[in-house]
């Protein structure tokens, strides 16, 4: 598996486009999970609003922290297989169940090995960013996502339920 994190640039312009329909289309039809959810907060197709919405600015007030959105490119294929969305701290509301890192791969590319591989590429940015303790959160009932997490060394602390809606929390030592 050939892949790196990059991020959103011209140059990626027609990789989003191919990508986020799809992604969508599997959102709306089976409901499934929308992370990283800041891939979902603008409309892609306004590509350069796009990308200045992932430049944001942090505003505690409102719960905002800052944040990295970085997509995973396949380089053999030339495609784009998920994204990672890495908050540098955590708040309240991420610490009971956002977590640090929020990703997702693209439908038509799940159960290939994809999302453990990404998760290790996001926890080298974490990493650079002087986290040494990362905290990933996923839906009880989203089997890939714990695997992936657990085969990157995480370990479950905890499950919370918010309106019988249960987020399993493991964190992950990588310093």
């Amino acid at each position: 598996m050939n892949i790196e994190l990059v991020r959103l640039t011209d140059e990626y312009k027609e990789h989003l486009f191919e990508m986020l329909p799809e992604w969508k289309k599997d959102i709306e039809i089976n409901h499934t999970n929308m992370s990283p959810r800041k891939l979902w907060e603008s409309d892609f197709r306004d590509f350069d609003s796009y990308v200045k919405s992932f430049e944001t600015a942090p505003d505690p007030k409102n719960g905002l922290v800052p944040d990295t959105t970085l997509f995973c490119l396949d380089k053999d294929r030339d495609i784009f297989v998920g994204a990672v969305n890495i908050r540098h701290y955590l708040n309240e509301g991420l610490l009971k169940t956002g977590g640090h890192i929020g990703d997702g791969i693209r439908p038509g590319e799940r159960r290939k090995g994809y999302g453990t591989a990404m998760i290790a590429l996001a926890l080298d940015e974490c990493r650079k960013l002087g986290i040494d303790r990362v905290l990933m959160c996923c839906d009880k009932c989203n089997i890939g996502s714990a695997k992936s997490i657990i085969k990157n060394g995480g370990v479950l602390e905890n499950e919370v339920e918010e309106d019988g809606h249960v987020e399993q929390r493991y964190w992950i030592q990588i310093s």
